[in-house]
């Protein structure tokens, strides 16, 4: 009995952008079943023969079609369309070093929230409180207030001598806090007030003045992130001119703009600057918001709930966790073809939590309910870089902020940390 794979003989051209590692670029010949294992010793072997030094074997991945290879040549080139016929160019890359397990912090419940600022990690837990830890591990303080599940918080800004932040609750109340580093006190400031149900998310804007909570009562609000007294809308959505409210030491506050548009739970939510922001629903739309008109400007439909949304400002481009189990790019600029650009299909559960890589514009991670944290590249849509291994349950949550630092959280009542170093390999 034949095979009914052909092998062929293909012409391939080895290109870099890492001049260190540069080959001639003569063309050469291939048999259509080499993998990237057969690549990489033949690069490295090219490699020896040109350099002057004692050489060391370097592991890379290879690109072709702008596409990560992962299974053979032959292969590759036909899924991405391209011609056999012609010499094709086969980019070499550093493979990135797997990011490695750090502390693992644990917890009374579990976390749903975490953020990360300088040396500072924020956490959210299930058994009502907020934690403040050192981004070394060591925890500073648990901090009571709400009373019922905390599930989201955002640092707002942060000085030598203190801090200040925000947390939301399915106690439909958002708490604005200040931590007074050289004492190790946290106070609650303001009381926020007006969802109708459980909150689900906050962000706060890219100028700090502001910030944004999203609800189980399908409503977008914003509010002010002054330490000041204000004056917001009071119930019917109308300026309320009357002094602020007490509630304990804290001042009660009410929402400057209230916006409606979807039908279900707001998940989650990100600004793309000062005035504009994006929300994920349960009702399968993402609807961008432009607040200094107050209305919702554009929409994308999914066929799944939304559960968390994330904007890089390096690309422009979006991603998404979503219910049937995969991550999505959009590019809400796109003029052509679809808005969806990739679907990222390794999850096993519902994807719970994304995050762009704050310095590399083709890096990002999701989180799932099949427990695994991964690390893609958008150049694989299939296969992601890493698993990153610890969790034993749901991940809930997730936080890039800082290029060397990754964090996660989640049903197994742990906040785990992974170092990674070396990002700037794939750029």
């Amino acid at each position: 009995m034949t095979s009914n794979i052909q092998t062929i003989q293909l012409q391939i051209r080895f290109l870099t952008k890492q001049e260190q590692y540069a080959v001639p670029d003569i063309p050469f010949a291939v048999d259509s079943t080499i993998t990237t294992d057969e690549l990489n010793s033949l690069v490295n072997q090219l490699i020896k023969e040109n350099s002057k030094e004692i050489y060391k074997k370097i592991e890379f991945d290879f690109l072709a079609g702008d596409h990560f290879i992962r299974t053979d040549l032959g292969q590759h080139i036909a899924s991405r369309g391209l011609s056999s016929e012609t010499v094709i160019d086969v980019e070499y890359v550093e493979r990135l070093p797997a990011p490695e397990p750090q502390d693992c912090l644990l917890h009374d419940d579990w976390v749903s929230a975490v953020d990360v600022c300088n040396d500072w990690i924020l956490s959210g837990c299930y058994d009502y409180t907020v934690h403040l830890w050192s981004k070394k591990g060591k925890h500073k303080l648990t901090i009571p207030g709400h009373t019922k599940a905390v599930k989201a918080v955002s640092w707002i800004s942060e000085n030598e001598d203190s801090a200040t932040f925000v947390s939301v609750s399915h106690d439909q109340t958002a708490l604005l806090w200040e931590w007074n580093m050289k004492d190790n006190v946290v106070e609650c400031v303001h009381v926020c007030r007006g969802h109708a149900r459980g909150i689900e998310c906050v962000g706060v804007s890219t100028d700090k003045t502001k910030f944004a909570t999203g609800a189980w009562d399908n409503m977008l609000k914003i509010w002010t992130t002054s330490m000041e007294e204000n004056f917001g809308e009071d119930e019917d959505g109308e300026t309320d001119s009357k002094r602020p409210k007490k509630e304990g030491k804290s001042q009660v506050r009410t929402p400057k703009m209230t916006l409606k548009g979807h039908r279900e739970a707001v998940s989650g939510l990100c600004w793309l600057n000062s005035s504009e922001l994006v929300t994920s629903s349960w009702d399968h739309t993402l609807r961008t918001w432009d607040i200094s008109v107050g209305a919702s400007v554009s929409q994308i439909s999914g066929n799944k709930a939304f559960f968390d949304v994330n904007y890089s400002s390096l690309s422009g481009l979006l991603i998404t966790g979503s219910a049937d189990r995969h991550v999505r790019l959009y590019d809400p600029r796109s003029t052509e073809g679809g808005i969806c650009k990739s679907t990222f299909t390794s999850h096993d559960a519902w994807v719970m939590c994304v995050r762009w890589s704050p310095t590399d514009e083709r890096l990002f991670i999701s989180g799932s309910h099949d427990a695994k944290l991964k690390l893609w590249d958008i150049r694989s849509p299939s296969v992601p870089l890493f698993d990153m291994v610890g969790h034993e349950d749901k991940i809930l949550c997730c936080d890039w902020t800082f290029p060397d630092l990754i964090v996660s959280g989640g049903t197994d009542n742990t906040l785990r940390l992974y170092k990674t170093s070396d990002f700037k390999s794939l750029s």
